[in-house]
């Protein structure tokens, strides 16, 4: 059971499932039908582990509130992107998958990406500086998603996409390598 696993563990299974929730792009740039479905199948059930794996992480009794909003808009972020998947197995659904990732998941994915760095920099189990990256790296994602809903679409928006992916490229790498500050979980 996945509850019984040592802090190390959790922390090491948190970053591989972030690199994996990335594996939904594979449809974008392949456009192979069998792929894309089964790599927005595995990237919502690893955004789901994720929220599960932090749970208990985050759980401290001044995070509860917050720790819950964090696990359910990942959980509707994880089934949407498997409906997406799913979607892609049907050509009249197919264009529904764009629906679904640029005019739904992207808010679930930001509120989610929030609460994740919020609760990291409150908890400190990893440093403040990748908490704060991570919240900031957020904030532009979500000013540059506003700007792009009125219609400007230009080159330097997506750029600024660049500090988010970096962020969770490196905050991945970090779990897997250095863990979590067990000090700071020890002290809850």
């Amino acid at each position: 059971m996945i509850i019984n696993i040592s802090n190390r563990q959790r922390a090491s299974l948190a970053g591989i499932l972030i690199l994996a929730a990335y594996s939904m792009l594979t449809y974008t740039i392949t456009k192979n039908i069998t792929l894309g479905v089964i790599t927005d199948i595995i990237s919502g059930l690893a955004v789901i582990g994720i929220a599960l794996l932090m749970f208990p992480i985050f759980n401290a009794d001044n995070n509860k509130k917050m720790n819950y909003a964090y696990l359910i808009s990942r959980f509707i972020e994880g089934i949407l992107m498997i409906i997406g998947g799913i979607f892609i197995l049907n050509p009249s659904l197919e264009g529904y998958r764009d629906i679904i990732y640029q005019n739904i998941h992207i808010y679930f994915f930001i509120v989610g990406a929030l609460f994740f760095y919020l609760l990291f920099y409150r908890t400190q189990v990893i440093p403040r500086f990748i908490s704060i990256w991570g919240i900031l790296a957020t904030i532009i994602l979500f000013i540059v998603t506003i700007i792009k809903l009125f219609g400007v679409n230009i080159s330097i928006l997506n750029a600024l996409l660049i500090p988010m992916i970096l962020n969770e490229l490196f905050l991945a790498v970090w779990l897997i390598i250095k863990g979590f500050n067990f000090e700071t979980i020890d002290k809850k």
